[in-house]
């Protein structure tokens, strides 16, 4: 069970972004300003806002050193000169919010309300104000503060309070980003504030001692010591991009969007979940890598929003049958491509079904979550260098191919729901390769009611019996067979006659799918083996 850090969790709201204009009105003003106008028009070109004067959010001012830890194994006798310079760059962070009807004491569990929803425990009544709690960190000496996106998320107004004790100040919410659970405020404030140093959180190895700096329930502000257990960690379905430093330095409620700092004071990373089965503290506490959060920082406060690359591939993880069946090595890691999107830089560089994506930028691709982290941190528009594994026929090993690839901009992911009604008119595969699946034609209606594109050509699966070999391979009624054993499928008939063709105990499948509970619908590759239960 995996809770976020806080007092109490919000939904969400975004900034709007504002229109940016120019106007020259004169030869002689532009020759005075000439330098802002090539440096605006440079900027509208690489997709950031700009202007002749001053900006709407200046650039943040950051102290970065990127140089490695000393690692010398040595005892320490004492952290708090490292303490004295951190902590005057935490600060504390009062949101306040709308609450429609009165709470039940168990409706302030942040545990209950992550798994049963923020309307758990509500009752009729009154509009009430619920105050939420978090911490923050001064990244800039002008007044930036990165904080944790669910700290302030749906708040109708956010207060900062420094760690000297003066009196609150009102933040402006620059721009949140909830796939990575960040959000930047402003303070405005007439004098330099004390910005704390950014370390490059790449260099984080396991075992190196942090410290996590916040304000826990709300009783002072708080240094707790613990060691990096792990790094990379993801997949537990908080944010959509997760690529947590996990510690064992105590983090509990009050303490998201705090600050989590290596051995030489260095902010490394934004503190935001904990893993628990108590709903308290135990052991395992989660951080966004600064290099993460500062991509996203640096995005909010530049155009308002944050801009990802996009391949335009669908990917899945390589499963030892797959392996075998695309004639990969054993040792073989990378991802599997299941889809190329038409017109999308993947289709233009030539990247195809079936292909294993093996590295990104020099960098090792071991499995979907590290290619989407990638992909993501790069921007649209730029030239990435990819490297595949493909296997050119059945039963040939595969080639290593370089490939270039103009990345284009990630778009909203688009839904696919609503009850499914199957054609009638089905075909059987009676005593072939996919024993126990009946298939249908794709007609117009079920294309509808599915949201299937028309660029997707196949046989519905109409049914299935569930203790079949197809059935435990993962193949669902209502999924489309693509391909049987890497020839398309045109319809039901070509879905029988490939079937019943098939040769080997393995027949390879590729499949359109709806996405389950709401998710994205896409392509995938399954394996159905035929040795089992003959």
């Amino acid at each position: 069970m995996v809770l976020l850090a806080s007092g109490v969790h919000y939904s969400g709201r975004r900034p709007n972004n504002n229109e940016i204009k120019v106007t020259i009105k004169s030869m002689k003003q532009f020759s005075k300003c000439r330098e802002s106008v090539l440096v605006f028009l440079l900027a509208i070109a690489a997709g950031q806002p700009g202007l002749c004067g001053p900006k709407s959010n200046p650039e943040p001012k950051l102290t970065i050193d990127d140089t490695p830890l000393t690692r010398e194994v040595k005892i320490a006798t004492s952290f708090a000169p490292v303490v004295k310079k951190v902590a005057p760059s935490v600060v504390n962070i009062y949101s306040t919010m709308t609450v429609r009807g009165s709470q039940l004491p168990s409706a302030l569990d942040p545990f209950l309300r992550r798994f049963f929803g923020d309307d758990f425990g509500q009752q009729q009544g009154r509009p009430r104000k619920e105050q939420g709690l978090g911490s923050g960190v001064i990244v800039s000496p002008d007044g930036y503060i990165l904080t944790a996106n669910h700290v302030v998320e749906g708040a109708d107004t956010v207060k900062v309070a420094l760690s000297s004790g003066e009196k609150e100040f009102d933040a402006k919410v620059i721009g949140v980003d909830p796939p990575t659970d960040i959000a930047v405020l402003r303070i405005d404030i007439k004098r330099s504030l004390p910005a704390i140093t950014l370390a490059d959180s790449d260099n984080l190895e396991v075992g190196d001692v942090v410290l996590a700096v916040g304000n826990p329930f709300a009783v002072g502000q708080t240094v707790t010591m613990g060691i990096v257990s792990a790094v990379g960690r993801g997949g537990f379905g908080l944010n959509g991009y997760e690529n947590f430093i996990q510690t064992d330095a105590a983090i509990n409620p009050g303490n998201s969007g705090g600050a989590l700092v290596d051995a030489e004071g260095r902010l490394v990373g934004i503190n935001t979940a904990i893993l628990t089965h108590s709903g308290g503290y135990q052991g395992v506490g989660f951080a966004v890598p600064i290099n993460m959060a500062r991509y996203v920082m640096n995005s909010l406060i530049g155009s308002g929003k944050v801009t990802r690359g996009y391949l335009g591939v669908g990917i899945q993880a390589l499963t030892p049958n797959l392996t075998k069946e695309f004639n990969l090595p054993d040792e073989s890691s990378g991802v599997l491509v299941n889809n190329v999107e038409p017109g999308s830089g993947a289709e233009k560089a030539g990247i195809r079904d079936g292909d294993v994506i093996i590295e990104f930028e020099g960098k090792k691709v071991s499995d979907p979550r590290k290619l989407q982290l990638l992909v993501a941190q790069s921007a649209p528009g730029s030239k990435v260098s990819v490297r595949v594994l493909r296997s050119p026929e059945a039963g040939e090993r595969p080639l290593e191919k370089n490939l270039t690839i103009t990345l284009g901009e990630l778009p909203a992911e688009a839904l696919a729901g609503g009850h499914l009604n199957l054609p009638k008119d089905h075909k059987q595969s009676d005593k072939d390769q996919l024993d126990g699946v009946s298939v249908g034609d794709l007609d117009a209606q079920t294309r509808s009611q599915m949201g299937i594109p028309n660029s997707i050509h196949g046989a519905v699966v109409t049914n299935i019996e569930q203790d079949s070999n197809a059935a435990e391979a993962g193949l669902r009624t209502g999924d489309v067979l693509l391909e049987i054993d890497r020839h398309p499928v045109k319809d039901a008939d070509s879905a029988v006659a490939l079937s019943e063709k098939a040769n080997g105990d393995q027949v390879l499948l590729r499949v359109w799918s709806r996405g389950e509970n709401g998710g994205p619908s896409g392509t995938h590759y399954l394996v159905v083996d035929n040795t089992k239960r003959k």
